[in-house]
């Protein structure tokens, strides 16, 4: 079985991390969809929340789970035996993180490749931290994020209902 973990904060979860999700579904045969725990990082949402919102989201797709971890990610890949690293690349920017981030999990644990994905063009600006900064200033963020995502950003940052 060729199983992949795309692994980040997904705080809170966009529709670009959601176009990753489906054709990485659609490329291996179990995609495990892997909240990263930072202790040095502030979040939004809190981390049952961010669970619950991506089972709700990757409920369409069969051969997609939600999971947690700590530590290194070539290091949850190798006890969990996936054999892939699923990355999605939007700009110039990502890819030198991106690679830098590649090389070394590659030296650590040559055994698991990084494939990546590069993002949809309409979705090639969105990331978690812009939607936060265009709903907390009033912005309409929703357009970015599946509902589940927007209901939950909305809840954990005060923000009115539609009118």
């Amino acid at each position: 079985m060729k199983r992949a973990v795309y692994a980040g904060s997904f705080d809170p979860i966009t529709l670009g991390h959601l176009d990753v999700i489906r054709r990485g579904a659609g490329l291996f045969d179990e995609v495990v969809v892997a909240i990263g725990h930072n202790p040095r990082k502030e979040r939004t949402l809190p981390l049952e929340t961010r669970l619950q919102v991506l089972r709700e989201v990757c409920a369409p797709y069969s051969n997609v789970r939600v999971d947690q971890f700590e530590g290194l990610l070539v290091h949850y890949c190798q006890r969990t035996g996936a054999s892939a690293i699923l990355r999605g690349l939007r700009a110039v920017t990502d890819f030198e993180f991106e690679f830098q981030t590649g090389l070394a999990n590659m030296d650590m644990a040559p055994e698991i490749e990084t494939v990546f994905l590069l993002t949809e063009p309409r979705h090639i600006f969105v990331s978690s931290s812009l939607i936060k900064e265009i709903a907390s200033n009033g912005g309409q963020a929703s357009r970015y994020l599946p509902p589940e995502s927007w209901r939950a950003l909305q809840r954990a940052m005060g923000l009115p209902e539609p009118a």
